[in-house]
């Protein structure tokens, strides 16, 4: 076969592809090697051992399944998921049950976008019992639409800062005296006319050169103004990596090397090129699959990644960051997919203002 009918599986008969899907299935179930008396006990295809054995040899030799030497039995390669994935899965949604759940730890969550996204992280990995992971945006590269200040409490007063994507981020600000409803209006007027289209750095960076300079002329309004404006658009450098369930992994046969456990550590330690595989492995955007030589991360660990954009509201077109479960090739690819999905658009909404999600049934 050619390396397109490979990947497209269109010399393969519907018997192999049915072989093909069982021995799949079954490794993903348990883990180990899966031999073709095995297949045969399953009773689905009413075929011999014999001539499963045969497929299989068929599919190895085609690249499908790989032959470990201590074992009698076949694992599926890369191509193998990615042939059952394409064109073997059928298409779920995420069950009723699943999305109320999500929706309602996001209703519940009354934070800032720090805490959305933490949320998320944790969501991935609890469901799927992988490793859920979150590339948090650059904020300081977003553009500001409108900052708006509202009296929450004595001294406290929230801060919302809306960027031009969409994204909604808010933080609670103590202060050290008092501001009226009236004057917070007046500075959130005031900060939008003149700091909107600039990037949050740009206008933190203005704000900064503001405030050195002399202040004897400076009102008490315009300095109550610069005081907030600077704890609300505080923003970190770049993106970062939000990281969950990693020691869930431990139990699973294929971290049953403890060198292999170590490089998997030593992996989630190094963010930064985590963060650089992660965005250049969405490059063009949508769901993405990754597994095994697809790119250096899976390839390192003999992992996959399912990983997909968010962004703000509707705008995942324009993304914020990436959102993922991370773990061994045998996943349950038919429950990650639409987890992925559906928490990506739950996220993007939450980050937008517009939660609740009010997920269907």
């Amino acid at each position: 076969m050619t390396m397109a009918e490979t990947r497209d599986g269109s010399k393969l008969t519907a018997r192999d592809r049915e072989i093909l899907r069982d021995v799949i299935l079954t490794h993903i179930l348990s883990g180990e090697p899966v031999s073709s008396r095995a297949v045969a006990k399953h009773g689905r295809l009413n075929l011999s051992a014999a001539t499963i054995r045969n497929v299989m040899a068929d599919l190895e030799e085609w690249g499908y399944l790989v032959h470990p030497h201590t074992s009698a039995g076949r694992l599926p390669t890369p191509a193998a998921y990615h042939l059952f994935i394409d064109s073997m899965m059928p298409a779920r949604r995420l069950p009723a049950r699943e999305r109320r759940y999500i929706d309602d730890s996001f209703n519940a969550s009354h934070g800032d976008a720090e805490h959305f996204m933490g949320v998320a992280t944790h969501l991935l990995s609890e469901l799927s019992q992988q490793v859920g992971i979150v590339v948090t945006p650059a904020l300081g590269d977003t553009v500001l639409k409108a900052i708006e200040f509202i009296p929450v409490a004595p001294r406290k007063v929230l801060c919302v800062v809306v960027s031009g994507n969409g994204f909604v981020d808010s933080k609670v600000i103590e202060i050290e005296g008092e501001i009226t409803r009236e004057e917070l209006l007046r500075i959130s007027n005031y900060l939008t006319e003149s700091f909107g289209g600039q990037s949050l750095r740009e206008a933190r960076d203005r704000l900064l050169r503001m405030m050195s300079e002399e202040r004897v002329q400076m009102d008490r309004l315009l300095a109550s103004a610069i005081d907030l404006a600077r704890e609300g658009l505080a923003v970190h450098s770049g993106p970062d990596l939000l990281v969950d369930g990693a020691s869930a992994l431990l139990s699973r046969p294929e971290l049953s090397d403890i060198q292999r456990v170590r490089r998997m550590f030593e992996t989630f330690a190094d963010k930064a090129r985590l963060v650089q595989i992660l965005n250049r492995c969405l490059e063009g955007g949508g769901m993405r699959v990754i597994i095994g030589e697809d790119s250096d991360l899976t390839l390192e660990l003999g992992f996959s990644l399912v990983a997909c954009p968010y962004g703000a509201g509707e705008a995942r077109d324009k993304p914020l960051g990436t959102i993922g479960i991370f773990g061994p090739s045998r996943m349950e690819y038919e429950k990650v997919i639409p987890l992925v999905s559906y928490l990506s658009e739950t996220l993007s909404r939450a980050l937008a203002g517009s939660f609740p999600a009010m997920g269907k049934s």
